[in-house]
């Protein structure tokens, strides 16, 4: 079991002091991965099942982990998760093979196909397809970041005779959000890893049984991280472990200020709750 923090990239951490020190100290405490929230836009004024008031601050996800990419050494540095419908994949792929480099190796790519319809309204993709969207965006990254002459032809998108370097500096581990079936059979079939949002102890399980029911069926063995949905401490962490979690990736309640993120950090540390 290791354990991240999610959103550094909001609130106290929407700015150059907050976000800095965020991410040096959870470096210092042990955390293994840094995971940055992904919303273009939110509903104006909030609706459900938005996550987050339409004021909230949040830097974007991608130029975030730059940014903390500057200020740590060792630890990993994530997407959790891109709505990846909504970015062009091609872009996405530049930019992510960028903050690779520039972590030395340290890039970890989330992506979901997304579930909040005014935003991806807003940036012209349709709630409908969005999974086969999402599939195919990350084959196409796949072949641009991999293939020594890369070409893909797809549905949504169509490429060949360009390339883009620097590529990433090995091979970008995946890691596929999303609670449905389609969610877990995409991240048994493609990525190299699934991520459960704010579960409890017996959800967690029954997610974690359905991942790895698809895993089998693809012949895969994806890495599973999960954001519990209620605090923690040295046995609670234990359960989540015997319920087939790889990783706890912690979130705070939003709206705290750097000090109280402080708190949190060093309240939920590794070496307190790995003991």
């Amino acid at each position: 079991m290791t354990l991240g923090f999610h959103m550094p990239n909001g609130y106290a951490g929407a700015g150059r002091r907050g976000a800095a020190r965020i991410a040096a100290l959870a470096e210092e405490l042990g955390y293994d991965s840094l995971w940055t929230a992904d919303h273009v836009v939110l509903p104006s004024p909030r609706v459900e099942p938005s996550p987050l008031e339409p004021g909230a601050p949040l830097l974007d996800a991608v130029v975030s982990l730059a940014f903390l990419a500057a200020h740590t050494e060792r630890i990993l540095l994530a997407t959790g998760c891109v709505v990846l419908p909504q970015r062009d994949p091609l872009v996405l792929a530049k930019q992510l093979a960028s903050v690779d480099v520039l972590s030395g190796g340290r890039l970890v790519f989330g992506a979901v196909a997304g579930y909040l319809e005014p935003e991806l309204r807003a940036l012209g993709v349709p709630l409908e397809g969005r999974g086969e969207r999402t599939a195919e965006y990350l084959r196409a990254m796949r072949a641009l970041w991999e293939q020594d002459e890369p070409a893909f032809h797809g549905r949504y998108v169509s490429f060949e005779g360009v390339d883009a370097h620097p590529r990433p500096l090995g091979r970008v581990p995946v890691v596929m959000g999303g609670h449905t079936r389609a969610a877990h059979r995409r991240a048994a079939e493609l990525a190299d890893g699934w991520y459960g949002w704010m579960l409890g102890l017996r959800a967690a399980a029954a997610q974690v049984e359905s991942v790895r029911a698809e895993a089998a069926a693809a012949g895969t063995t994806p890495h599973v991280s999960v954001t519990p949905a209620r605090p923690l401490d040295p046995g609670t962490v234990r359960a989540y472990a015997d319920a087939g979690v790889d990783r706890l990736i912690l979130a705070h309640r939003p709206g705290l200020s750097l000090a109280e993120v402080e708190e949190f950090l060093h309240r939920n540390a590794p070496e307190r709750l790995l003991a």
